[in-house]
């Protein structure tokens, strides 16, 4: 999910570069998103921990 976000990044920061600003910033946003779900499901993540600890 980082990856995804990372990669419409790089898309928002070459199209904010070329001057395509509504496509800037379509993907800034959609990275945005991603990013924060990405974060909720980390912390999800940790929060659960382990189901089935070693003994």
């Amino acid at each position: 999910m980082l990856y995804y976000a990372l990669v419409f990044l790089i898309v928002a920061i070459l199209a904010g570069a070329l001057g395509l600003y509504g496509v800037a910033s379509i993907a800034s946003q959609i990275a945005w998103v991603l990013f924060v779900i990405a974060m909720v499901l980390f912390v999800v993540y940790l929060v659960r921990g382990r189901s089935n600890p070693i003994p």
